[in-house]
């Protein structure tokens, strides 16, 4: 299994990719390197293209033809956040942000290889990087209080179970789009004061609307996505995302 990072490979240079599919030959391709920063995306329209984009075109080119299973890690913000109730797989996009936008347009550049898998996730917590339980652990430790948005509602996904999730779906050949984020649901105000309560920070969370803390990228309000997809090709779901945080502050050792 090959995962490919942006950190060894240049994905907006075409030959570059060419040339590095055909020295490694990869039987599956792992593609998680993307254009993640949501609001700076509104003013570098042209890099999140050529990343999420233009990147994502020269990996399914490269194999053109080739058996090759590819695997894509796509977001909620291909939806426009309006729906009633979940997403589900089949419900038509409709971006709102140029992240969105650009993270959609890879989904149709994949989907023109025939073996791939699309992992729609959301609110995404791990080991490595800047995530929002880090952000909201150092302001805990920082701060008297703090206001947190509880209008957006949506879904966390831990790294460690989408990690296992991956590898199980790509044993076998059920392609497709799969929405692939912990079980359960809850605003980023509900998210916080879990994170607060699992980690004993004494801290007041207090709520706010979403105009109340503008940005420069549109949020969705609602990206809860339905994952009958995962129960209709017999594959489990990631546990509840309560569960999931508990595991990581125990990870990260804040518990």
């Amino acid at each position: 299994m090959l995962g490919i990072d942006i950190d060894e490979l240049d994905i907006t240079n075409k030959k570059a990719v060419n040339d590095f599919i055909i020295s490694k030959k990869p039987n599956i391709i792992i593609h998680c390197a993307a254009y993640t920063a949501v609001d700076n995306a509104e003013e570098n329209i042209d890099i999140a293209y050529n990343v999420n984009v233009n990147g994502t075109k020269n990996l399914i080119e490269s194999i053109k033809n080739q058996n090759t299973k590819f695997i894509y890690i796509s977001t909620d913000y291909v939806f426009d956040g309006n729906k009633k109730g979940s997403y589900r797989v089949d419900d038509i996009p409709n971006p709102k942000s140029v992240y969105g936008k650009s993270k959609y347009l890879g989904e149709l550049e994949v989907q023109k290889h025939n073996n791939y898998f699309i992992f729609r996730i959301s609110w995404v917590f791990g080991k490595n990087g800047s995530n929002f339980v880090k952000t909201m652990l150092k302001l805990g430790k920082d701060k008297d209080y703090i206001n947190v948005v509880s209008d957006q509602v949506g879904s966390p996904t831990y790294t460690k179970d989408l990690a296992e999730l991956i590898v199980d779906v790509s044993e076998t050949n059920k392609y497709g789009v799969y929405h692939a984020t912990n079980d359960g649901e809850c605003s980023w105000f509900e998210f916080a004061k879990e994170i607060f309560n699992l980690s004993n920070l004494d801290i007041l969370v207090k709520s706010i609307k979403s105009d109340q803390y503008p940005t420069k990228a549109k949020r969705p309000i609602n990206s809860v996505m339905d994952k009958s997809k995962l129960d209709e090709n017999g594959f489990n779901h990631l546990p509840h995302w309560k569960n999931a945080i508990k595991r990581y502050l125990k990870e990260i050792e804040e518990i």
